[in-house]
């Protein structure tokens, strides 16, 4: 089944959120936004909900905590313990002071790869992944919006005279399977 995917080019980013904020208000969903940068405030517009990635990385930086943990226990106690600089060297209590900055590092290398290897994932932005950018030049200073007619009620010509006055600059109609 053939999809047919309207995508609407604008120049500065406050009319395409105006444009954005026109076609919601009249019924219109927005599949996506392409842009150059992060435009503030356009999530709410468009309906995209709050990331959790945040409770990602501190799954990740409590990973990283509990690994370090075992680990350092494992190494510098159980399984070959060093008297180094007289700290004493049979339990780990004894030495958690000097595991602190190893737990902190660890913890924040763990929470860091994660994050971002979960949202290259998440976004499909992997190397070697293929590219789903309508136009190359939303990558320099051009902002776009994908609009699906599958998933709005309203018929085409209908839609055409709405976007007429959000202020584009170009508009590209696609089939899409």
């Amino acid at each position: 089944m053939t999809d047919k995917v309207i995508y609407v080019m604008y120049d500065d980013d406050q009319v395409l959120k105006d444009g954005a904020m026109k076609l919601v208000s009249k019924g219109i969903k927005i599949s996506e936004v392409f842009s150059p940068f992060a435009i503030h405030g356009i999530d709410p517009i468009i309906g995209i909900k709050n990331t959790r990635l945040g409770i990602m990385a501190f799954l990740y930086g409590l990973t990283g905590l509990t690994l370090a943990t075992v680990g350092m226990r494992f190494f510098m106690v159980t399984d070959w313990p060093i008297n180094v600089g007289g700290k004493p060297n049979f339990t780990y209590l004894q030495n958690i002071l000097a595991f602190i900055p190893v737990t902190f590092e660890f913890t924040v290398l763990c929470a860091a790869h994660g994050m971002a290897i979960t949202y290259l994932l998440r976004n499909k932005t992997l190397p070697g992944m293929p590219a789903q950018n309508p136009d190359p030049r939303t990558t320099d200073d051009k902002f776009v919006i994908e609009i699906r007619l599958s998933e709005n009620s309203m018929k085409e010509a209908d839609l055409d005279l709405l976007l007429n006055e959000t202020g584009y600059i170009e508009l590209d109609k696609k089939n899409i399977d």
